[in-house]
């Protein structure tokens, strides 16, 4: 006998997870998210996107400060500890779950705290099977956790991955960082800014090798510039923690002696022990769920949303991806299946990165003829007047129609400015043209005004 039924089911209470029951309460669907960590939100709030993305800004304005003439001229020199720059990442925090919170009262969806586990498709059970639900649909959203691999000891206190390193307790002098993916590259940024020595070992002959090669390039560049030693092509043997450090011993023969070592290479799904044997769903062997556009699993009423299906793991990704699976249970959603419009990616390395669209390399692959349009930010204004004058806006367009085909952008607010041609790369054939930028007035002065002097600079390759 059950203890309750209800419409859906959502395991997991971060960015995938709130999409769908926010989506489906709205829409009178009876729902309950059940959520392992004794708190909402999911990696994103309490361990991943925000208190990362918090530090990293503390790091940066800590920095701006420093570097601050004026501020030099009056003599100050602080030296705020990695736990005091990290009291501010624990009030965002604190905001974010308060604020979630509300969402799921407000919509009368209830929150239960604990293990979730399949006993069946229809029926999920809580905490050993202390609580039976029945449900038509459940909707799986339980994220990813950093890859472990079995011979390194992540119980030394000088060995972290991404989840345990903003538990890190004191400033270190030296660090390897193992993996030059995302995470790598963002942590790499941010502790070189603490004036770390970095170790960035790379597996790749490239640093993120799926962004334009000259983004790519130009984060190469300033990273070394800043003093980060990266080591492209290089693959860990064993990692010897030793009383006064850890030397990461390389297949090359290298051997690197830091202070810390931090492990970022590869996610796995948090799929173990869910009962998807149960229901006849396997995990590949990182654990990530196969599903189809629309999210749905072998399973007919099963969905599965967020970095437990792998790429692109990102939270903005996740959300929308929830929202895409309850739509499909609402029978609301056409082929597209929520995410057919190109999708920006934001990298918070030093200077941020941010994309969408086509690269020249899969423009060449493809002979589409394309042309570039570039507005280098120390040209701006704006960039000038706040002192980011490093990076460039960069806008490939197609040769005859004027179609924006990709929109890259290195430098300060990235992240935001990358929405501008987002929106326009969004609209009909008639509205996504080059011709936008030049055509509109643009606020001076602002970074936003890139895009016109880009979309000039193209439009002068043309004669």
């Amino acid at each position: 006998m059950s203890d309750r039924k209800v419409d859906v089911v959502v395991i997991g209470s971060g960015p995938g997870g709130e999409g769908a029951a926010m989506q489906l309460a709205k829409q009178g669907k009876k729902v309950v998210v059940i959520e392992r960590y004794q708190k909402i939100g999911g990696g994103c709030t309490h361990w991943g996107t925000i208190p990362s993305k918090a530090l990293r800004y503390a790091i940066y304005r800590l920095t701006e400060a420093l570097n601050n003439p004026l501020l030099r001229a009056c003599g100050v020199d602080a030296k705020p500890s990695v736990v005091e720059l990290n009291k501010s990442a624990q009030q965002v925090i604190a905001s974010q779950e308060s604020m979630r919170h509300t969402f799921y009262q407000r919509n009368n969806v209830e929150v239960i705290f604990g293990h979730a586990r399949f006993d069946g498709p229809n029926t999920i059970t809580v905490n050993d099977g202390k609580m039976r639900i029945d449900t038509d649909q459940v909707i799986i959203a339980v994220g990813s956790r950093p890859y472990r691999p079995s011979g390194i000891d992540f119980n030394h206190p000088r060995i972290f991955d991404s989840d345990t390193i903003l538990g890190l307790d004191r400033r270190p002098s030296s660090m390897a960082i193992l993996g030059a993916g995302v995470i790598g590259c963002e942590y790499a940024s941010m502790f070189r800014n603490l004036a770390i020595k970095i170790n960035l070992v790379n597996g790749r002959s490239e640093l993120l090798d799926f962004l334009d090669d000259e983004i790519s390039d130009a984060l190469s560049y300033h990273m070394r510039e800043r003093g980060v030693v990266i080591r492209h092509n290089e693959q860990y043997e064993k990692v010897e923690p030793c009383e006064d450090g850890v030397i990461t011993h390389l297949k090359s023969g290298k051997q690197l002696k830091t202070d810390c070592v931090l492990w970022a290479t590869g996610r796995t799904g948090n799929t173990s022990d869910l009962g998807l044997d149960t229901i006849g769903i396997e995990p590949d062997s990182r654990g990530y769920i196969e599903t189809d556009k629309c999210y749905s699993t072998k399973v007919e009423n099963v969905y599965a949303v967020g970095d437990v299906v792998g790429f692109p793991s990102l939270a903005s990704a996740a959300y929308t991806q929830g929202r895409a699976a309850a739509m499909k249970i609402l029978n609301t959603l056409d082929d597209s299946c929520g995410l057919a419009k190109p999708m920006p990616s934001g990298i918070y390395t030093s200077p941020e990165i941010s994309c969408i669209g086509k690269t020249e390399k899969e423009l060449t692959e493809a002979k589409v003829p394309y042309e570039v349009g570039v507005a280098q930010f120390k040209n701006l204004a704006r960039a000038q007047i706040i002192g980011q004058t490093v990076g460039m806006l960069k806008l490939l367009f197609h040769r005859e129609t004027l179609e924006v085909l990709g929109i890259h952008c290195f430098g300060a607010n990235a992240a935001e400015i990358i929405h501008i041609g987002q929106a326009v790369m969004d609209g009909d054939a008639a509205s996504n043209s080059l011709k936008y930028f030049t055509e509109t007035t643009f606020n001076y002065p602002t970074m936003a005004e890139a895009y016109r002097v880009a979309a000039l600079n193209g439009i002068n390759r043309l004669f």
